[in-house]
C-alpha cells in the first residue's frame, strides 16, 4: 500500500487570466498530484523581488501518494503545460503559472533542486498569509513552530490584499461514491484497475477469489461436468464475500472498490449450464441478490475479444489459454444484456481497447475522469 501524505503548496499567477491559470492548476494537481482538500482564498500582492504585474497567490493542502521526487516532477509538468518557461539562475520573471511545494509532512528533504520546506516561505507573506488560512497549526519542521506565530514573526512588509474571487475545489472519487465496483470481460484489467484505485485512494479492496476455486481449472478441461458446482461455489463465495466486506467498512478506508459484482455469477451461469440446472440456480441467486448492496457505480471495461484473447496469453494461467473467442463473445453479449436490464445500478461502460491503464498514467487518468464526470441516478 503506498503511503499517503499532506503535502502544502503555493500557487501565484501574474500574466493572462490570473483566476484561469490557478484553477486549471489546481484542477490539473487534483488529477496528477493528489486530491485538494483546502484551498485558501486568493491574495493579490505586488510582484516580489522584480517589477512586474501583480500576483494571484493561493496555497493548497493536498493529500498525495507521490515521493517527493515524483511530486516535482508532475509539478513542472504542470506549470510546462499551462506555459511556464522556467529561466536559468536566481533572477525572478513574470509567470503564467508557478507551483512550489512548501511543506511535505513534517520531512526535511533536499534532493536535487527540490529543498522542503520551501527555504523562502518563511520571508514571504503572500506564501504565510493564504497557509496560516488553511494550516495554521501545523508545525514547521525546521523553525518548530506554528505556521501562524511564523507570519507573526515575518519581516515581509509588503502590502497583501485578499480579493472576493474565489476558486472551486475539485471533487474527489473518496467523496463522491462510497462504492464503486468494476466489471469486465475474462482479461479486461478489471481486477488490476481496482488495485490501483484502492492504492491511489485508500479505499477498501474486495477481490474476486477465483484463484481459490478448486473447481475452476477442471471446468476448463471439462465443461459439462463441472459448470453446475463451478457456479454454485462461485456464487455463494461472491455472496459470502461481499455481504462481509460491505457491511464491516474500515473506517481507516475511504470508500469500496470490488473487481466485481454479484450479478457476474449469473452472466457466467447463462452461458455455462443447461436450461433446468440454470433455472435451479437462478431461484438461488434472486435470493442472495436481495440482500446485496449495490454499487454507486457499476463500470464496465469494454475489451475487444481480440484484445481480450492477448491479456489472457500474456497474464499465462494455464487453465485459461484454451478459452475461445466464441465463448469470450457470449460473456460480453450477458454483459450487456445484463447492463441493458439494470439501470438501478447506474451503470457506466468505458471503452479501454486502445488504452494501458496499468503502464500509461494518461490513460489511468482518463478512465478516472470518466467515472468521477459519471452522475448516477438517484433513486
Amino acid at each position: 500500500m503506498k503511503i499517503v501524505r499532506t503535502t502544502y503548496l503555493s500557487l501565484g499567477s501574474n500574466q493572462g487570466n490570473k483566476l484561469n491559470n490557478l484553477q486549471y492548476a489546481i484542477d490539473e494537481i487534483n488529477q496528477v498530484i493528489g486530491h485538494v482538500k483546502h484551498i485558501s482564498s486568493v491574495y493579490k500582492t505586488k510582484s516580489w523581488g522584480f517589477d512586474g504585474d501583480d500576483f494571484y497567490n493561493i496555497c493548497l493542502e493536498i493529500s498525495s501518494s507521490l515521493s517527493p521526487e515524483k511530486m516535482i516532477q508532475s509539478v513542472l509538468g504542470i506549470e510546462q503545460k499551462l506555459g511556464r518557461t522556467r529561466h536559468e539562475g536566481k533572477t525572478y520573471h513574470n509567470r503564467v503559472i508557478d507551483i512550489d511545494i512548501l511543506l511535505f509532512d513534517d520531512e526535511i528533504i533536499f534532493f536535487n533542486d527540490l529543498k522542503v520546506p520551501h527555504p523562502e516561505m518563511l520571508n514571504r507573506k503572500f506564501v504565510l498569509v493564504p497557509l496560516t488560512e488553511i494550516a495554521p497549526n501545523v508545525m514547521h519542521p525546521i523553525a518548530k513552530q506554528t505556521i501562524l506565530i511564523c507570519l507573526q514573526h515575518c519581516n515581509d512588509s509588503q502590502a497583501i490584499e485578499k480579493i472576493t474571487a474565489s476558486l472551486i475545489r475539485p471533487i474527489s472519487l473518496v467523496e463522491k461514491f462510497n462504492y464503486i465496483a468494476i466489471e469486465g470481460n475474462i482479461g479486461s484489467g478489471k481486477t488490476s484497475l481496482a488495485k490501483r484505485i484502492g492504492d491511489d485512494y485508500n479505499a477498501k479492496l474486495v477481490l474476486e477469489r477465483f484463484a481459490d476455486n478448486p473447481f475452476l481449472p477442471k471446468f476448463y478441461e471439462d465443461s459439462d461436468r463441472y459448470a453446475f458446482p463451478l457456479e454454485m461455489s462461485f456464487l455463494a463465495d461472491r455472496y459470502h464475500q461481499l455481504t462481509d466486506g460491505l457491511a464491516q467498512f474500515d473506517l481507516f478506508k475511504n470508500f469500496i472498490v470490488s473487481d466485481y459484482f454479484i450479478f457476474k455469477s449469473l452472466i457466467f451461469a447463462q452461458v455455462t449450464l443447461p436450461k433446468e440446472e440454470y433455472s435451479l440456480y437462478r431461484k438461488m441467486f434472486d435470493i442472495m441478490y436481495k440482500e446485496i448492496t449495490k454499487p454507486d457505480v457499476y463500470v464496465f471495461l469494454y475489451q475487444n475479444t481480440e484484445r481480450l484473447i492477448e491479456n489472457i496469453k500474456l497474464r499465462g494461467r494455464d487453465y485459461e489459454q484454451n478459452i475461445q473467442a466464441d465463448y469470450l463473445e457470449k460473456i460480453h453479449k450477458g454483459y450487456l444484456s445484463f447492463i441493458n436490464s439494470k439501470d438501478e445500478l447506474n451503470p457506466l461502460i468505458i471503452d479501454v481497447s486502445e488504452l494501458d491503464f496499468v503502464n500509461n498514467d494518461d490513460d489511468y487518468r482518463k478512465i478516472l475522469k470518466q467515472i468521477l464526470d459519471f452522475n448516477p441516478k438517484t433513486n
